[in-house]
């Protein structure tokens, strides 16, 4: 009778927890799709893409032409001077067909406005229209394809919303779908969707890698979604290595820093070979704390819970990898994600404690709050060694002191390459991700030298960022084309923008990594 108690209560059990999942998975946040069309609605409201100087394009010439030049009388009474990043609701002429139409900003026809500017007009206008209406009407636009397609691509980056735990429903702004009327719709959508949807879908999924808890998001499941995402995509390969296979390999670092966690560190290696046979890969390594508590060195309470985005440069090394593979781009990269959850655990390593790292180099452990750069010590070491990358990039939210230095404005570049510097800073400028070059010299590399073991992780008398670039670099071998960026003060943003309405992940380094890629190794 008991075993059949327990059988039952088990079964009971097992349904529960399926039917959480299940709607758990149905909740999950989906990209918004992005629709072209060539016919305005019949009716409703309408966002509509408007020049200085009054002029409409055929879509507001067509409404001004069935309300009697309403349209024209209604802008002119409102004062709207249509400017770029402005917005103007006015009440739809009679004969339109429309209830209400939010006017957007075009600027002057014929001027010099670059993509990321167009993005954003895009961005903010549907922000606007999320705020106004909840559910975003079509978006009329006569304007070159291209422009319709970068509008279309900010559009759909400023309307992430990160809503899936709120049971309200009134407080969901999350859009489905997005409907553009645009006069050559079939060029925009082209270019769109060869182009800028793989890389906005790469986006959106590392913001949603990044915002989600840690209790959801962990080494092992991290895997399996960036898994699931990458599934039947063209010239991609997986391996994992769990902690037998670190051991195996001597990557004492980042076993180290996931022994204090129930939940095992994981070292995730995505091979995208779209390019030609043998050529060299562009490498990619990101950082991936799914959850930072500083170990045994543990941090203060204080904010402690936005510690779940210490795994934004893994997040965003995935997400590029993605974004790349989608729009089969022309070029061979390799993604590492260097996963670990860092706990206070019974089994967790000491300050004091000494690793052994792949590269056979020792390390020191001043601080287990210093435990990115652990990570990726062998992370970096590996993809050097084994690919023998072009160019070997890492993506870490590595110190608060680049924060401090940079505020919200730039990731913190550290290179001993200079002349990759110039080509990442401009790449940055186009994409809205922004990158300053931070030192990195023979003092910062004397600086973290132990007496001990050969390297030590914290402690070093020199700048923060500079001395955890320092630990970084001393695992790559000085003639690999190296760059390492510190997104610990723009990986996430509490402030929205026109490419970000959530708070929480902005998903930095995918626009920038893709763009950067695409320009100088594409074929």
């Amino acid at each position: 009778m008991k075993r059949s108690i327990t059988l039952i209560i088990t079964v009971m059990l097992l349904s529960f927890v399926s039917s959480v999942v299940m709607a758990e998975k149905d909740r999950n946040i989906q990209p918004t799709e992005i629709k072209f069309s060539s016919q305005l609605p019949p009716d409703g409201n309408l966002l509509l893409g408007v020049y200085e100087n009054g002029f409409y394009g055929s879509f507001g010439d067509s409404i001004d032409e069935n309300s009697n030049n309403g349209l024209t009388h209604a802008i002119k009474a409102s004062e709207y001077e249509a400017k770029t990043m402005t917005t103007q609701l006015i009440t739809a002429p009679v004969g339109s067909g429309f209830n209400q139409i939010l006017l957007v900003g075009l600027g002057t026809k014929d001027a010099s406005i670059t993509d990321i500017e167009w993005q954003n007009i895009g961005g903010n206008a549907l922000q606007k229209a999320v705020e106004l209406f909840k559910q975003v009407p079509s978006i009329a636009l006569d304007v070159d394809p291209k422009v319709a397609a970068n509008i279309a691509f900010g559009a759909k980056l400023g309307s992430y919303y990160f809503d899936k735990y709120y049971t309200d429903t009134k407080r969901h702004k999350h859009q489905q779908k997005i409907n553009f009327v645009a006069s050559k719709n079939k060029a925009a959508n082209k270019y769109y969707s060869s182009e800028l949807n793989p890389v906005a879908n790469g986006i959106w999924h590392t913001r949603n890698m990044s915002n989600e808890p840690a209790n959801v998001i962990y080494p092992e499941s991290f895997v399996k979604q960036w898994s699931q995402h990458l599934k039947g995509l063209d010239n991609i390969k997986i391996r994992v290595f769990d902690e037998n296979d670190m051991l195996k390999n001597n990557m004492g670092a980042i076993y180290g820093v996931g022994r204090g966690s129930k939940r095992p560190p994981r070292l995730m290696v995505v091979e995208y070979m779209g390019g030609n046979k043998g050529e060299a890969p562009v490498a990619l390594v990101g950082k991936g704390i799914t959850f930072d508590t500083g170990g045994i060195s543990i941090k203060g309470s204080n904010n402690m819970w936005n510690m779940k985005f210490d795994m934004s440069g893994a997040a965003s090394t995935m997400g590029t990898v993605f974004a790349l593979a989608s729009r089969n781009a022309k070029v061979n990269v390799i993604g590492v994600a260097a996963l670990a959850e860092n706990m206070p655990g019974a089994n967790a390593q000491r300050p004091g404690d000494v690793v052994k790292t792949m590269s056979g180099k020792t390390i020191q452990i001043r601080s287990t709050d210093a435990e990115g750069r652990l990570v990726l010590a062998d992370g970096i070491h590996y993809a050097d060694v084994t690919y023998n990358p072009a160019l070997l990039i890492d993506l870490a939210t590595l110190t608060g002191s680049v924060g401090r230095a940079l505020g919200k404005d730039y990731a913190g570049l550290f290179t001993r390459h200079d002349d990759l510097v110039s080509n990442f800073i401009s790449m940055g400028k186009q994409t809205g991700e922004e990158v300053w070059q931070l030192p990195l010299n023979d003092n910062h590399f004397k600086a973290i030298e132990n007496n001990v073991a050969d390297v030590m992780n914290s402690g070093p008398d020199a700048p923060g960022a500079s001395a955890g670039a320092a630990f970084i670099g001393a695992f790559v071998r000085e003639d690999t084309p190296w760059v390492h960026l510190d997104i610990a003060g723009v990986a996430w943003n509490d402030k929205a923008t026109p490419s970000k309405a959530s708070p929480g992940s902005t998903g930095f380094g995918v626009r920038l990594l893709n763009g950067y890629i695409k320009e100088y190794y594409e074929k």
